[in-house]
């Protein structure tokens, strides 16, 4: 007589013979397996290919007056006139060479450009790590339609958990509230699979990276 077993039954059926028969694993040393391949590459190069191939754009400066030179040249190309910094360090920099910005959130609504610094640039993946524990706060970052970071080569690590030690070097146990990571400009392929830059935050990002701010 044919045993009249649900499909339920037999799937734990199924299930407990598996767990009685003792099988060698597949995968021995699959957990001290690196998660990635080892990484050849100067990080300034890895992190540029990786930033380029989300949409954004990497400006390699040796020193203060190259970025100024940099600079510069976009707000020319790009017709910039309401741009944002309110960092002390930023500020200082701008001011000695007489860059035009806006110091405060007069007319915010407005702004084209926000200037902002960094906690780290992460070259696996063309990251920025950003936290509200600056002058910029939050706000700089979102809402002008280009967000330009500004970087030291010394914040450029390899990893995410290379990011985070230097937040922990950095703040200690006072880790700041707000920590998130930028991964090119803002998109969105919600609506019909169509990919729109700028959805949610700046349509452009470039990310200055300083050898020496002197």
């Amino acid at each position: 007589m044919k045993e009249n077993i649900t499909p339920k039954e037999l799937m734990l059926k199924k299930i407990r013979k598996a767990l009685l028969e003792k099988r060698d694993n597949p995968y021995p040393n699959l957990e001290e397996s690196p998660l990635y391949q080892r990484n050849e590459e100067e990080l300034e190069i890895l992190f540029a290919e990786q930033l380029t191939a989300v949409a954004g754009n990497f400006i390699f400066c040796e020193n203060g007056v190259d970025f100024i030179e940099n600079i510069l040249e976009l707000a020319d190309r790009f017709k910039w006139r309401k741009i944002y910094c309110w960092e002390p360090e930023l500020q200082a920099l701008l001011s000695t060479y007489e860059f035009p910005f806006y110091q405060t959130d007069k007319d915010f609504e407005q702004a084209e450009v926000g200037i902002t610094m960094c906690e780290a640039l992460i070259a696996r993946n063309g990251s920025v790590m950003v936290s509200n524990n600056n002058a910029a706060g939050r706000r700089l970052s979102i809402f002008p339609h280009q967000h330009i970071v500004i970087a030291r080569t010394g914040q450029l690590v390899l990893d995410l958990k290379d990011a985070f030690q230097l937040l922990k070097n950095k703040y200690g146990n006072q880790i700041p509230s707000m920590v998130s990571t930028i991964t090119g400009p803002s998109r969105t392929a919600d609506i019909e699979k169509t990919l729109v830059l700028g959805a949610h935050g700046p349509k452009e990002l470039f990310v200055f990276l300083v050898d020496d701010f002197s």
